[in-house]
């Protein structure tokens, strides 16, 4: 199955990040001009380079939008040309990334996730376009998700304009439910009903696990910082001078009281763990497992085209958590910076096609009527970029247009969580939790206090040393 959000540039699957234990950067390989900057001309005339457009050969129906929306643009604004740069796939390692900063070769507008605007910054590679962004330029802005403006803010200074994101949910097997005599209409919102619902699905047998969880590649930590997030803690608290651990809580081990009784009490969980991503996502799409978390690009992404799992069986819900109502929900996503090279018009028309192309409903990545056309499933929840009016409206086109059954992901839709984004040197702190939740899942007498304990003391040594 062809997921729009290819052509949308959409944030790679984060899993891809946590099995290198690195945050991937977006790679601007500008092959149209040596420095990848274009140039404002004479007249009043501006070009603009973009990178991470999609290639003909690689994605010839994304290409074809592409290509349509910037004749759309052009003709509305004469004066502006849009340079396409088509670099596939747009996550390169990191390497790459820190290459072209370091030169100064990046395009007008480039490419980057959330969490690269320390990098970005750190290299003087980003234009302040905070004068340029408001709501004559970007008519939706109070709209946008908080946490997706946050991640291209450093203070009261914006470097650039969120194009997509997410944050995760409950995605669970619908067929599964009904076979186990469970409402699939119903999923379960808190950790007790987790429990039940994974005990009653591994019943089936032959091979079927109620629920599974990650413990290697930063990807344990990854999972436990969200459950964080839904009780309503933080894994770091960046109040003070210097970030500290947040994690040692109540919630924290009650979290972890849950997954371990999942996994030695309620037989709930495989034997096998130490599970890294990618596993989840076929035990899940061969009808194996009941439950985990995950954002939703996992299902269009994943599940349903690489592992063949079946769409109907899919559905979606907010994040399990202690009271049965998410506080929040880690989160993450992709935007566009501009270079410190580009000229005032440059970024001026830079900021104009963002908000064609991304921030606008019904045009652009919102273009559903068109993708539906096109052959692309419409109806997933996802980018999340904005709430309010503007979130309402984009989710009627949505449902208008959809392509699959939107009902299974309704709650998750009305859950509205708030994402969080990742803590400080998220990486870092993924990979001191994974040993943590590796225990959880595999020593039947764990200290579970004395394991928080020691990560968050291990934690507070990296974030110190990161200050310092």
């Amino acid at each position: 199955m062809s997921s729009m959000y290819d052509r949308l540039r959409h944030r790679p699957m984060v899993a891809a990040v946590a099995v290198a234990g690195l945050v991937l950067a977006a790679a601007a390989c500008s092959s149209n001009s040596a420095s990848g900057n274009g140039s404002a001309g004479s007249g009043g005339n501006v070009t603009i380079s973009i990178d991470c457009a999609p290639p003909a050969a690689q994605q010839p129906v994304q290409h074809k939008e592409w290509l349509e929306d910037i004749a759309i643009f052009e003709k509305a604004n004469p004066s502006i040309t849009i340079d396409s740069v088509y670099n596939y796939p747009c996550d390169a390692v990191p390497a790459t990334f820190t290459a072209m900063l370091r030169a100064g070769t990046e395009t007008n507008l480039y490419y980057t996730y959330f969490t690269d605007l320390p990098q970005v910054l750190l290299a003087g590679q980003a234009a302040n376009i905070t004068k340029y962004v408001n709501s004559t330029t970007i008519p939706d802005l109070k709209d946008i998700a908080p946490s997706s403006m946050k991640a291209v803010t450093a203070g009261t200074t914006i470097y650039g304009l969120p194009t997509s994101n997410y944050t995760q949910g409950l995605v669970y097997n619908r067929k599964l439910f009904t076979e186990a005599g469970l409402n699939p209409d119903n999923p379960p919102t808190t950790w007790t009903q987790v429990e039940a619902d994974a005990t009653a699905i591994s019943k089936l047998g032959n091979g079927i696990e109620g629920w599974g969880d990650y413990s290697a590649g930063n990807n344990g930590g990854w999972h436990f910082s969200s459950y964080i997030d839904a009780a309503g803690g933080t894994m770091v608290n960046d109040s003070g001078a210097t970030p500290t651990a947040s994690f040692d809580t109540p919630a924290g081990i009650q979290i972890l009281d849950a997954l371990h009784t999942l996994r030695f009490t309620d037989n709930a969980m495989s034997p096998t763990q130490g599970l890294a991503w990618g596993a989840l996502q076929q035990q899940f799409a061969a009808g194996k497992l009941g439950m985990y978390i995950a954002a939703p690009d996992d299902i269009y992404n994943v599940i349903v085209p690489t592992d063949k799992g079946n769409l109907s069986d899919i559905g979606m819900a907010p994040l399990p958590s202690l009271t049965g109502t998410p506080a929040g929900s880690l989160s993450g996503g992709n935007d566009y910076m501009f270079s410190p090279k580009d000229s005032p018009a440059q970024i001026a028309a830079g900021v104009k096609w963002i908000n064609f192309e991304d921030l606008t409903p019904g045009a652009g990545q919102f273009d559903f009527a068109r993708q539906k056309a096109d052959g692309f499933p419409v109806g997933f929840p996802e980018p999340e970029l904005f709430t309010g009016a503007t979130g309402t409206k984009i989710n009627q086109l949505r449902t208008q247009y959809a392509t699959i059954n939107t009902s299974y992901y309704t709650s998750f839709v009305n859950a509205q969580e708030a994402g969080d984004g990742e803590p400080t040197d998220a990486q870092a702190v993924y990979k001191t939790l994974d040993p943590v939740m590796l225990a959880v899942l595999t020593e039947p007498n764990v200290n579970i206090p004395q394991l928080l304990k020691t990560a968050a003391s291990n934690v507070n040594t990296i974030l110190s040393n990161s200050a310092g």
